[in-house]
């Protein structure tokens, strides 16, 4: 059975995707802990992060590193913070969020409320800032 991730991927689960190439998506965490919340997939479908061949693992970062230079350009924050954990969801994925100080990243506190219309919002402006970024 397909986890989440890949029915987002495919478009049967709706998202504010942000970026995407032809092995990677990245789309906003509908239960973000900062707005701006950004989760990076793999496409293919593999359950533990390291798991993921060394070409993919390394693909997967420099796809993140890119997203993440997008999110601070269009969300103001002191860095962007990244997470593995790869408990909640058997897709290997990693976590960027906006952050301004160490406690920013507190995946136990309440996640924040976002209207659809921010979120979409707040997708675009990381979306415009992706694709003005210099390959």
């Amino acid at each position: 059975m397909a986890t989440i991730f890949s029915r987002i991927i495919s478009g049967e689960i709706p998202s504010y995707r942000v970026a995407e190439d032809e092995s990677h998506y990245a789309f906003l965490d509908i239960n973000p802990v900062a707005a701006g919340h950004t989760l990076v997939v793999s496409k293919r479908e593999v359950d533990y992060i390291f798991d993921l061949t060394d070409e993919e693992y390394a693909d997967l970062q420099l796809f993140a590193k890119k997203v993440a230079a997008a999110l601070r350009e269009a969300v103001p924050c002191k860095r962007i913070g990244m997470a593995v954990m790869g408990l909640e969801v058997p897709h290997a994925h990693i976590h960027l969020i906006p952050i301004n100080a160490e406690s920013d990243m507190n995946f136990f506190a309440p996640k924040k409320q976002i209207a659809p219309q921010e979120m979409e919002l707040l997708a675009k402006r990381i979306s415009d800032a992706f694709k003005g970024l210099k390959s």
